[in-house]
């Protein structure tokens, strides 16, 4: 390694080196850069960069020039994603099994794109059906390659290049590595390019190497060749750094080297993994780029690794959300899928879950125990231990506890769905209230209006559903039924314990129950023997007994 580290501004070189960043290279000096490209030092990268050559030496530009490298567009993606996950156990194919709001595919897809390559093919196998329908939704310009026969990920590759002419610079990976970021994967590409490589590998220092395969260095740290654990020595299963299963190749050059390959391997399969070695001997540069955060490249083959794939991803969404402002006030117990968007200012207790498309705007307050999923949550909205799925919460309304908002339910301004309330393809007016034990079914409620409790609003008569429309500061009283369809007028009330079967115009009163008849005795003669007929016979000598005293 080179003994003294220096970072410059300008244009370096280096004669098929070992590298890590194209944003903060480490040499004895500056140089130029074979192809003629310039690197822009722009900032230091998490990144470690590794350069195992001397530099070509010469005189440092005094002051240091600033030079900007745009990387080549890149062509072509490919995404390995046949494999058929035994491990999982599962009926679904394994790369569409989801951490975080997204499939493992639809993580790696999502990465890619920001790169903007001219197309992406991805090769499916097992449950290819489901595999090419989940992907025509995500991502409908994907192109699919059908791998019948598992022969490896040389095998795999083969066929995406198959029948194509592809040129400039393509990208390799797989689909069940959902913690890659696009941010990497352009690092990747600029170093790539930057340095005229043949071919680049992301690799990364696994502290448990166990199922990986192994970077072998020369003696001078550049590159030899890679090996599948199945295949390693002893010497070579102690080496903690490890082959992430991400590439850049030279599509040109690699269409060439791919069908040499040989199965000649234990599992008699073909290795992409191999190709490395038949373009170093060909004599292309080769180069190795070591991430320092390992997690990028885990993959996920059984449900214990996508368990801890959803909790990593959880802390890095959780730590993005907290840097922008969010308050979380227990990220170990807060679940957000990568889909959702939240403003500053959102504060979010423990044990919540925003899934799907949710979007929430600055101030709301969400939790403790609330589950939201593809939901809109404006300003200043209150929701606290309640199940939401695909409702809109208006500006400063409040939601809970035990609230229970299903699709299509839309709440005004600063209405309420209060404690144990069920709700559904319901518009809620704005400054509307249904403060707690009611159901709302297929309604539409004005402004101003309030639901009293254990309001029930009877939407189906068994075999279709039928709304009900509510005025202007309407008062519906407690235990109520409102039987749909029917509408209740601007300023109406209905008496508590109605049966509302016809509309109530706007300003009435709206009646709707049996005239009260007391059956004396009913009791003692029909429940004799019980306690209750006990106390009622009680209470009746002790009544008497008053009687006679008074008397």
């Amino acid at each position: 390694m080179v003994a003294s580290t220096r970072i410059y501004e300008g244009e370096y070189a280096f004669r098929h080196c070992v590298v890590a960043s194209t944003w903060a290279f480490e040499a004895q000096g500056p140089g130029s850069i074979p192809g003629g490209g310039a690197i822009s030092i722009a900032r230091r990268s998490r990144w470690r960069s590794n350069i195992y050559c001397p530099p070509i030496k010469m005189a440092e530009p005094d002051p240091p020039v600033r030079l900007t490298y745009m990387s080549a567009n890149l062509e072509t993606v490919v995404v390995l994603a046949a494999g058929e996950g035994t491990r999982m156990k599962s009926a679904t194919p394994k790369v569409l099994h989801e951490v975080a709001g997204r499939s493992l595919v639809g993580h790696v897809l999502n990465a890619v794109e920001s790169l903007k390559p001219k197309q992406v093919r991805v090769v499916v196998g097992a449950g290819r059906e489901a595999v090419e329908s989940h992907l025509s939704q995500i991502s409908p310009k994907v192109t699919t390659v059908f791998q019948e026969r598992r022969g490896g990920t040389g095998h795999a590759t083969q066929l995406a290049l198959a029948d194509t002419n592809i040129s400039g610079t393509i990208l390799i990976l797989a689909g069940d590595t959902p913690m890659l970021t696009g941010e990497s994967l352009q690092q990747l590409l600029d170093l790539h390019h930057a340095g005229g490589f043949t071919a680049t590998v992301l690799t990364a220092e696994h502290p448990d190497p166990t199922g990986y395969g192994r970077i072998v260095r020369g003696d001078d740290g550049s590159l030899l060749r890679i090996v599948e654990e199945r295949d390693a020595d002893d010497f070579e299963k102690a080496i903690y750094e490890v082959n992430s299963g991400v590439y850049a190749f030279d599509a040109q050059k690699l269409t060439k080297a791919i069908g040499k390959l040989s199965n000649n391997n234990s599992q008699g399969e073909l290795y992409l993994t191999d190709v490395l070695e038949i373009l170093r001997n060909e004599g292309g540069a080769i180069a190795a780029a070591l991430i320092e955060d390992f997690v990028e490249i885990l993959g996920v083959n059984d449900r214990v690794q996508l368990a801890e794939a959803a909790a990593l991803l959880r802390d890095r969404i959780n730590e993005g959300f907290m840097r922008a402002g969010v308050t979380i006030v227990d990220p170990t117990t807060t679940w957000i899928d990568a889909t959702t968007k939240i403003d500053s200012d959102v504060t979010i207790f423990p044990g919540s879950s925003i899934l799907g498309g949710t979007t929430i705007a600055s101030g709301a307050i969400i939790g403790p125990r609330t589950v939201l999923q593809s939901c809109t949550v404006l300003t200043g909205a209150k929701i606290i231990e309640s199940n939401c799925i695909e409702a809109t919460i208006g500006k400063s309304a409040n939601v809970g506890p035990y609230s229970y908002l299903r699709k299509d339910t839309v709440l005004g301004a600063d209405s309420k769905a209060g404690a144990f309330v069920e709700m559904k393809n319901a518009k809620v007016g704005d400054g509307s209230k249904v403060p707690h034990l009611s159901y709302v079914g297929d309604a539409t409620i004005g402004e101003g209006t309030n639901i009293g409790a254990a309001t029930v609003f009877v939407n189906y008569d068994g075999v279709e559903k039928h709304h009900t429309t509510i005025g202007d500061h309407v008062r519906v009283g407690s235990d109520s039924m409102l039987v749909a369809p029917i509408s209740i007028g601007d300023g109406a009330y209905t008496a508590a314990g109605s049966v509302i079967t016809e509309d109530v115009p706007a300003g009435a009163m709206g009646v709707a129950r049996a005239k009260q008849r007391n059956v004396i005795g009913w009791v003692m003669r029909k429940r004799s023997g019980t306690q209750s007929a006990k106390s009622a016979e009680a209470a009746e000598s002790a009544a008497r007994h008053s009687d006679e005293k008074k008397g």
